[in-house]
Order: C-alpha cells, then sequence, then structure tokens
C-alpha cells in the first residue's frame, strides 16, 4: 500500500496518515479501527524502525561467531519482523518549517473572542500567540474549573465572560482533536475587553465587574488584571 503522507506535510487533527500495518502509530497520532489518524496540527515525521536501518546499514558482516539455534515458528517470526520493520510515524508541532505559522502550545499567553458559552464552558477563538497575530483561528475551551484559581465549585460561565469578550488567557493543555484548553486562573488572566448588552465599549471597576459608562449598569465578568 502506498503511503498517502509524506516527511514534512502540514496535517490537520483527525486526517488519516496510514493504515497500522503501514506504520507504528506515534506521538502526536491515534490509531482507529487498524487505521493512523493525526491528534495535533503539525507536520509529519516519519521514522524508519531500527531494524529496517540496521538492514540496510551496509555495515561488514564481523568475524563468524557460534550461536545457539533458536528455532522460532514461522507464523511469530512474520508477525515480529513486520511489527520491527514498520516506520514509526508521528506528527511533531515543533517540526513546523522556517516561516511556517505559529501554533498555540502549551504554557503560551494567547488573546482570544468568546463565541459563545454553556453551563460548563466558554468556547473562544485564539486569536493572538504571544505577540504574534494568527492567520487562522483555532478554537479553544475554558471550562469551569479553569475560570479562577480559588472557589471552582462557585464558577458560572455567565458570570465570568460573554461572547464577544476579548480574553487573556493560558494554554495548558493541546486538548483533544478539535479545541485547545486554556485557563484564565490567575490575576492577570481574563476578560480585557468588553461590551455591555446596549453595545457600548465598558471598563472594569473590580476584579469580577465590568461597568457600561453610559447607563451606569454593572456586568459581572472575570477581569484581567492589567499588565
Amino acid at each position: 500500500m502506498a503511503a498517502t503522507v509524506s516527511s514534512g506535510q502540514l496535517i490537520v487533527p483527525g486526517q488519516h496518515l496510514g493504515a497500522s500495518s503501514q506504520y507504528l502509530p506515534g506521538p502526536g497520532t491515534h490509531l482507529t479501527e487498524g487505521q493512523v489518524f493525526a491528534s495535533l496540527l503539525g507536520h509529519v515525521q516519519i521514522a524508519k524502525s531500527e531494524a529496517a536501518n540496521e538492514k540496510g546499514s551496509g555495515a561488514p558482516a564481523g568475524p563468524a561467531k557460534r550461536l545457539t539455534r533458536i528455532v522460532v515458528p514461522p507464523a511469530a517470526s512474520a508477525a515480529a519482523d513486520a511489527v520491527d520493520r514498520r516506520p514509526t510515524i508521528s506528527v511533531s508541532r515543533s517540526a513546523l518549517a522556517e516561516g511556517g505559522e505559529v501554533l498555540p502550545d502549551v504554557g503560551n499567553t494567547v488573546l482570544c473572542r468568546v463565541t459563545r458559552i454553556t453551563q460548563k464552558q466558554a468556547v473562544v477563538a485564539i486569536l493572538v500567540v504571544g505577540e504574534t497575530v494568527l492567520d487562522t483561528e483555532w478554537q479553544g475551551l475554558i471550562r469551569t474549573q479553569d475560570v479562577r484559581a480559588t472557589e471552582k465549585d462557585r464558577v458560572k460561565i455567565y458570570e465570568s465572560f460573554r461572547p464577544g469578550d476579548i480574553v487573556r488567557a493560558q494554554v495548558i493543555s493541546l486538548g483533544d482533536q478539535a479545541n485547545y484548553y486554556l485557563s484564565t486562573a490567575s490575576n492577570a488572566l481574563g476578560v480585557v475587553m468588553a461590551t455591555s448588552e446596549t453595545g457600548s465599549p465598558m471598563y472594569p471597576v473590580s476584579w469580577k465587574e465590568y461597568i457600561d459608562p453610559e447607563t451606569g449598569v454593572s456586568e459581572p465578568r472575570k477581569v484581567a488584571k492589567p499588565f
């Protein structure tokens, strides 16, 4: 079976990489029903097996040694040989080509826009990583347990974020195939820009409240401390 991908190719999460009979799944991949799929966005790396490298090394044979003969059943020998000689395929976020797009990684501080909220999480679009504006928006999640460092059981997403808010957060996990997991559990993290229900820009008046200067109406938020 011909390879479906090549080393260095940019891959998106969930993209098919090949059959398990063709590749051993490595970091950044997962195995489903005998097929290898990408778990991360990054570049493909294909590493030959040690058995294949030894076979093709062309190194001169050393002095003959007397060996004890071990009889291996043909089926077991063939299976072991097939496993040993499969290359390992992986997807690496650090293998981006020079000049390639910057991607969010664990520990990065990001700016994101809240797109929708549920009772358990805020869904955001990541716009900036560090000081780099992204060409592509990546989706992230801020879960209730990651909003604050204390009183996590009392957090309500509706009182922390609203759609349209700009939030400073930190990437804490590459998450699943579709979302990065973000945290605002620090004084410096949280909402940095907010708009009232009437469409007016608001300003923070405490660590948990923004106010509309035109109407004087306040709205709850998880406010980020200014730098």
